[in-house]
């Protein structure tokens, strides 16, 4: 196990709208390690939304407040950074600020020699500059094809990242032929789950909450971030073609519901804390991944499936290579007809054996079990680093 070491880790805001893989995997590195949790700049250069406006707000508070300390292991840092990655002369100038305010934080917590362990690609900036030990690039997405960002300037960071760091581990098998190529030190490394959290949806004692529990069965649900990769146009014709159906969304919306606001049997719910998700779930008849195909979602290895699944929810798919891993237990549909195909299908099969062994494919996947695999790696490669 990687234990007694101090790591440095750059990944998305610490209280994030969506709980993501980096959130799980620090939580496990915390168990056994110091981390100096850095709240990186996005990937994108902000727009004039609501949304960005709170986070920029948020942003400044949080570095006038400072290091803040979590608990005796975690400390969280968010850095003030320009995100307009397309300019060489703002990249510079958020180099040098970032690497000299985390040489202050490294004296003054006695962090020598860390890991760096890197999340989101443009941190790639820091490496070399920090005297680390080793270099982990912990690859989730294929980040130039997320909405909005500077696509030519982050694929740059991505295969620079890809070619310093010691290990690469991804989640897809996609990524994980791509990076392979550039780095020998590549590992699949799929998402896991939080096993117990979501099992708790087939406890019978677990309440439902009251705003979905007075929705009208059967509900066909989806949690998650709403942006530009849920196929809202599927949605909008399952609600068409099956009055009968309610389909709710739980999550904050990134995209224009606007058309959907007048069909009766559509429901946005709003964010609800990962803490409820399994309560929600429970209500769930069927639940979606109603993605558009798109090169990120082809890349991508959803932990939602999982928590799905963990949950004992009948779930329809999309299909995508890492998907595919799981049509034993997973619908997977190929045209919007077949949604709703599928969907029928599901709601007539669901039985105690189904949801059984829906819940026994993921059983194994915990994120002590994926964290175990990872932590063998890394360690492997700290006592070459040390002979």
């Amino acid at each position: 196990m990687l234990k007694n070491q101090n790591i440095i880790y750059f990944a998305n805001d610490w209280n994030a709208d969506n709980r993501t893989s980096s959130h799980h995997i620090a939580e496990q590195l915390a168990k056994y390690n110091r981390i100096l949790y850095v709240e990186s700049s996005g990937l994108r250069a902000p727009r004039t939304s609501l949304h960005d406006t709170k986070r920029i707000i948020r942003k400044i508070k949080n570095f006038i407040k400072g290091i803040k300390r979590i608990n005796n292991s975690v400390f969280v840092f968010s850095p003030l950074l320009i995100p307009l990655h397309r300019f060489g002369f703002i990249r510079k100038s958020n180099q040098l600020i970032l690497v000299s305010q985390l040489r202050l934080l490294c004296r003054r917590l006695g962090f020598k020699n860390p890991i760096l362990w890197i999340v989101i690609p443009h941190m790639v900036s820091v490496v070399g500059k920090l005297n680390e030990k080793l270099v982990v690039y912990y690859c989730v997405d294929n980040f130039s094809s997320l909405p909005h960002v500077e696509a030519f300037a982050i694929s740059q960071y991505d295969r620079k990242l890809t070619e310093k760091a010691n290990i690469v581990f991804t989640p897809s098998q996609p990524l994980y032929k791509e990076k392979k190529k550039i780095n020998a030190n590549t590992f699949l490394s799929p998402h896991g789950v939080d096993v117990r959290h979501f099992n708790k949806a087939v406890d019978i004692d677990l309440t439902v909450p009251e705003d979905i529990a007075r929705i009208k069965k059967p509900i066909i649900g989806f949690f998650g971030l709403i942006e530009h990769w849920v196929d809202l146009k599927l949605i909008g014709y399952i609600a068409v073609n099956k009055p009968e159906y309610s389909l709710v969304l739980i999550g904050r919306v990134a995209q224009d519901i606007s058309y959907l606001k007048n069909i009766p049997n559509v429901y946005f719910l709003g964010p609800r804390p990962y803490e409820q998700l399994p309560a929600y779930a429970k209500a769930f008849d069927v639940a979606l991944l109603p993605y558009v195909l798109n090169r990120q979602v082809y890349n991508a290895n959803p932990i939602k499936l999982r928590e799905y699944l963990a949950a004992g929810r009948a779930v329809v798919s999309v299909r995508t290579p890492d998907i595919e891993n799981f049509r034993d237990v997973v619908s997977i549909a190929d045209s919007y007809e077949t949604f709703l195909a599928s969907i029928d299908s599901s709601l007539r099969e669901n039985s105690l054996a189904k949801i059984k062994s829906r819940m026994e494919k993921v059983a194994d996947s915990s994120w002590e079990n994926r964290f175990e695999n990872i932590s063998n790696i890394v360690v492997s490669f700290l006592q070459r680093e040390n002979k």
